[in-house]
């Protein structure tokens, strides 16, 4: 596995835009080239001006756009720090370390391949991302997303401009009634399968992928502090051990794991 070399860098905020009350999408850039990204890699941002923030917070790579130099973080606003992380204006300068973690695994060549991704929740992020790399290799991916009510889908246009998306919401308003482990779309047969999101929605998709035969790597989200396997309190207990997911993952082949699948 390679690894990439390793930046901290002050990026420039372009845009921060609210596109929920509980998201909003920060779009960064800076004076050199970005350093190469790949889907499934995260940063983590020194969060600057709020109280009881002093460690670093991680987030999923949502975007790069090479062409704009632009770097997108798709943030949940749950705490003071991912709060302060949306009052950010254009023109602030928030410090980052990346890239980190190892992405998703990328098919060789384009070709009649069915994928599907899977993702909840902020955990759809990553896969906009992928989603874009696969399509330019000459892919043509396929989203699954879930979400409480139709207005917690987030970005659903620019899934869309990607390739087929299905949807599921809790209430119905959005696609098919349910969990997304429930979607007919899983009637279909796949040759392989993304997946992140909450665990247990993870979980659901492990075993029905280990369940039909389809390879699938999941993009684990576990609670990580310092992003460079120092801290400990990101292990996942795996096959080979208890393993740091911010050095490791965040991406792994469901066989890999040992969840209950």
């Amino acid at each position: 596995m390679m690894k990439m070399k390793k930046y901290c860098m002050d990026l420039r905020v372009v845009e921060n835009r609210r596109i929920h009350e509980r998201y909003c999408l920060l779009k960064l850039t800076a004076d050199h080239t970005l350093p190469e990204i790949v889907p499934g890699q995260f940063v983590q941002v020194r969060i600057d001006g709020a109280q009881d923030t002093f460690l670093r917070r991680p987030i999923s790579v949502n975007r790069v756009d090479k062409r704009l130099n632009e770097l997108w973080l798709l943030v949940q606003i749950v705490g003071k720090g991912t709060q302060r992380l949306s009052e950010y204006a254009s023109g602030d300068t928030l410090n980052l370390i990346l890239p980190l973690g190892n992405g998703f695994t990328i098919p060789q060549a384009a070709s009649h391949a069915r994928l599907l991704l899977v993702g909840g929740g902020v955990g759809t992020a990553p896969l906009l991302f992928l989603g874009e790399l696969l399509r330019e290799l000459g892919f043509a991916p396929e989203f699954l997303l879930g979400a409480r009510t139709a207005g917690d889908v987030m970005q659903a246009d620019m899934f869309e401009s990607i390739g087929r998306v299905h949807i599921t919401t809790e209430d119905g308003s959005a696609g098919e009634q349910g969990l997304v482990t429930v979607h007919s779309i899983l009637n279909d047969t796949f040759d392989f399968i993304y997946t992140c999101g909450p665990k247990a929605m993870m979980t659901a998709v492990a075993r029905y992928a280990k369940a039909s035969g389809t390879p699938c790597e999941a993009s684990l989200e576990n609670m990580m502090a310092c992003g460079i396997g120092a801290c400990l309190c990101c292990v996942e207990k795996t096959v080979k051990g208890n393993l740091c997911v911010c050095t490791e993952g965040p991406v792994f082949n469901i066989n890999q794991l040992t969840w209950d699948i």
